[in-house]
């Protein structure tokens, strides 16, 4: 074998090896798939019940939290948006309320326990609240409340285009 043809050989083994490195596995393909339509499941659902907005303070498992509205619709203590979007989806739902500096989950159907997540708060120092607060989305690995997701979460803003809560979405790792 010729010089050139080997170099040209190793280039081309080493582009291919290169670029493999890219391209998401099947497995992790098929969850990015699954978590960006229960996202857009998630999404549709509310905007459906009318504009967001957020109205008083409700009581969410013994926290107080900013109620959040999607048009007439409270969705503190109401589950029934989540768990239908969880039904057609898998994985876990939650709709969080921005009261004050954090964000309380008020809809949710993260277990915690031997119930459900609400009242709990979005990690004030993780990489989530960065990207939310910035009016970015966040989609990736996260671990709540000790266990690991594949997660998307999406700034949700009211008509003024103020961050009034997230939209979450995701999957047990």
């Amino acid at each position: 074998m010729n010089r050139a043809r080997f170099l040209h050989l190793a280039w081309t083994a080493g582009f291919l090896v290169a670029a493999s490195m890219f391209i998401p596995t099947t497995g992790y393909s098929q969850t990015d798939t699954k978590v960006a339509k229960a996202m857009a499941d998630l999404k549709a659902a509310t905007n459906k019940l009318g504009t967001p907005k957020l109205e008083g303070m409700d009581p969410v498992s013994g926290k107080n939290a900013a109620a959040l509205y999607f048009g007439k619709t409270k969705v503190n203590n109401d589950f029934s948006v989540v768990d239908a979007v969880t039904r057609e989806n898998g994985g876990t739902a939650t709709l969080f309320a921005k009261t004050e500096d954090e964000y309380v989950r008020v809809s949710t159907n993260v277990p915690k326990g031997d119930g459900r997540a609400t009242g709990t708060i979005l990690d004030p120092k993780g990489k989530v609240i960065v990207q939310i607060n910035a009016g970015k989305p966040f989609y990736g690995d996260v671990d709540i409340l000790g266990t690991m997701y594949s997660t998307g979460y999406e700034p949700i803003k009211d008509a003024s285009g103020k961050i009034i809560g997230i939209w979450y979405v995701g999957y047990k790792k």
